[in-house]
């Protein structure tokens, strides 16, 4: 399977989840938002990066690949590479405590997150997204 044909197939998978994340919010599931919303950037990330014939990393950040490898998008994609990379990094530090919890304080991920961090959450994802959506559309042109 090519690494174009991955990419979309990310991004995609990405986007189908997208309503997964907005089923979370409106029944108040912060942390599920938070863990749910890391998994499709990741996703939609790890796409566009392979749209662009870059293996990503097996991890859940892949900050330091996008930074490292910006020229191989288009301009109006690689100017907003430093924050889909602050983005990542921020939201992969969360992805385990909103799945685990804080076990060494006996807090749950619920007791971690609230609906501001949900909605940042949220808002991140639909940045993300548009981004990503917007490279596969003009990949596919």
């Amino acid at each position: 399977m090519t690494s174009s044909r991955m990419g979309r197939l990310y991004i995609e998978e990405a986007a189908s989840r997208v309503e997964l994340v907005r089923l979370a919010l409106e029944r108040g599931l912060w942390a599920t938002v938070v863990r749910e919303a890391q998994e499709c950037v990741e996703l939609f990330l790890k796409g566009a990066l392979r749209l662009a014939a870059v293996e990503p990393t097996r991890t859940h950040d892949v900050a330091e690949l996008l930074r490292r490898e910006a020229a191989r998008f288009p301009e109006w994609f690689r100017t907003e590479v430093d924050r889909l990379a602050t983005i990542s990094t921020e939201m992969a530090g969360d992805r385990g405590i909103a799945f685990y919890g804080d076990e060494r304080q006996s807090l749950a991920p619920r007791d971690l997150f609230d609906e501001s961090d949900a909605q940042r959450a949220a808002g991140n994802l639909d940045y993300v997204a548009g981004l990503c959506n917007r490279l596969l559309d003009a990949v596919r042109d």
